[in-house]
């Protein structure tokens, strides 16, 4: 099971990725693993020495009580000191951000991955479709002959 944030690569450039546990509920657990969940509009905030997942949409389990459940609740992401040190200065340099990637499970546990990432310009997104469309019109015309 993984569920990947395909806007994330089309608006950012990524630089780096980053493995981080969630702090979750076991009905929440249980609706990752059903992949009913939505990393549209959702960021990662560095609070303090505490790293943050915000606006993430994690759907109510159906056979879980649901009085008060919020499905865009801010949820703690569980990194090192370290790694939490590293970003905090990456940030504070100026025009990066922290994008959620993907949610997946590994052993058993959900993990989160992060990206740091700088906001792609307009126009560098519309050369990567132009590329994108040339390298599949190569392939067109050259499928099936022998260079």
């Amino acid at each position: 099971m993984k569920l990947t944030n395909r806007n994330a690569f089309h608006d950012y450039t990524i630089l780096e990725r980053f493995e981080a546990g969630i702090k979750l509920t076991g009905p929440e657990v249980k609706s990752v693993k059903d992949n009913r969940v939505s990393l549209t509009g959702a960021f990662v905030r560095v609070v303090g020495s505490e790293i943050y997942l915000i606006n993430a949409q994690i759907q109510p389990y159906s056979f879980a009580r649901v009085e008060g459940y919020d499905p865009r609740r801010t949820r703690k992401l569980l990194l090192g000191k370290r790694e939490i040190v590293s970003l905090k200065g990456k940030l504070e340099g100026g025009g990066y951000t922290l994008i959620p990637l993907s949610f997946y499970t590994k052993h058993g546990l959900v993990k989160v991955e992060v990206g740091l990432g700088c906001g792609k310009k307009q126009f560098e997104k519309r050369e990567l479709l132009k590329k994108r469309a040339q390298k599949r019109e190569i392939e067109r015309t050259y499928r099936g002959k022998v260079v």
